[in-house]
């Protein structure tokens, strides 16, 4: 099975990718390497691949990995009309996991064109690929922000979720009419999954737990938003990257009606845990308490997410397994490793 990942330098497309290619997956992957956050750590991913920086850094330049002989890469922009229409007509991909996307919701605030440019203008071409290069199966990223303002706790899908708080919320919500269209006009399966709250390795350094394990390490304050007032539904990568590749390597034979080709899930931990209780998860790693900043609420953002997995689980076995304590555990010494190498 040969898959085309959009995002490949990214957090969880660099895991994904790495996890299929470790279960003898052929394996493409292209992203554009912006600079939202550092793209050293973009090109650390890649190097992990196998992906050498100097040929990645070409843009349209397909670089062969070193370390696993199925894998490529292209550094590529989903808007790009021209270069990804020829990419999938000679590389004859069966599945798309597209992961690419301008993150962030306070920078949604700042820089709202980056967002359209990729998440609306980029999506539509990998929806207009996906149905000219006949691909079986479109697996895309939504985001736990599409509930926005919901009250009702835990989310669920059926859940509605017409009122967005960030523009970057918006967008997914987005990604989503989109695909229902397109599977309904074109008839091929597509699967969103809203993600909630990933942390781990390699893990985006614009996140709390990259942003709170830097600053303790500092001695500098971390800035606690709401007051601390604030319930995540975090969830450990590989937990995330399992959910990830089940949807991928399940048959399709059950996706042959209207209604069942287009599909949302959530993805998480399946469990809330308060701001603090993480925050001190990290202390107790780093043997150092953090000198907290207590900020009020910012705009986009909301108190609580949780996630109920219960469809992901009933349909595809999906079962989180990692605590925050390990989880945690896990960042912090990938942290350490990285940052005194």
């Amino acid at each position: 099975m040969k898959i085309l990942v959009t995002g490949a330098a990214g957090f969880i497309g660099y895991h994904v990718s790495k996890h299929l290619l470790e279960k003898g997956y052929t394996v493409r992957g292209i992203d554009n390497i912006n600079d939202y956050y550092d793209v050293s750590l973009k090109y650390g991913r890649l190097t992990q691949l196998g992906i050498d920086r100097l040929q990645a850094e070409q843009y349209g330049n397909q670089v062969q990995s070193t370390k696993y002989p199925k894998f490529s890469f292209n550094r590529l922009n989903l808007e790009d009309r021209e270069a990804l229409p020829k990419l999938f007509q000679n590389e004859n991909f069966e599945i798309v996991c597209n992961l690419a996307a301008q993150a962030g919701v306070r920078y949604s605030l700042e820089n709202p064109e980056a967002y359209v440019d990729s998440n609306i203008v980029g999506f539509l071409n990998i929806l207009e690929c996906c149905r000219h290069y006949h691909i079986k199966h479109l697996v895309y990223a939504s985001s736990s922000s599409v509930y926005g303002l919901n009250k009702k706790i835990p989310f669920e899908t059926t859940d509605n979720v017409d009122h967005p708080i960030s523009l970057y919320a918006a967008t997914k919500k987005s990604n989503e009419l989109m695909a229902h269209t397109y599977s309904h006009l074109y008839g091929f399966p597509t699967t969103g999954l809203r993600f909630f709250t990933v942390y781990g390795p390699w893990g985006r350094p614009d996140m709390a737990m990259f942003l709170f394990t830097e600053a303790i390490l500092k001695g500098e304050p971390i800035k606690v938003f709401n007051h601390g007032q604030m319930e995540r539904d975090f969830t450990y990568i590989d937990d995330i990257v399992e959910g990830v590749i089940r949807v991928i390597e399940t048959p399709l034979e059950n996706r042959d009606t209207e209604k069942e080709r287009y599909k949302i899930y959530n993805i998480g931990n399946n469990k809330s845990v308060k701001l603090l209780d993480f925050i001190e998860a990290i202390e107790t790693n780093l043997s150092k308490k953090a000198e907290k900043q207590m900020l009020p609420m910012q705009p986009g953002d909301v108190v609580k997410t949780w996630a109920n997995v219960d469809d992901l689980a009933r349909e595809y076995g999906y079962q989180p397994s990692t605590s925050i304590e390990e989880g945690v555990s896990k960042f912090v010494d990938w942290y350490r490793t990285y940052f005194d190498e």
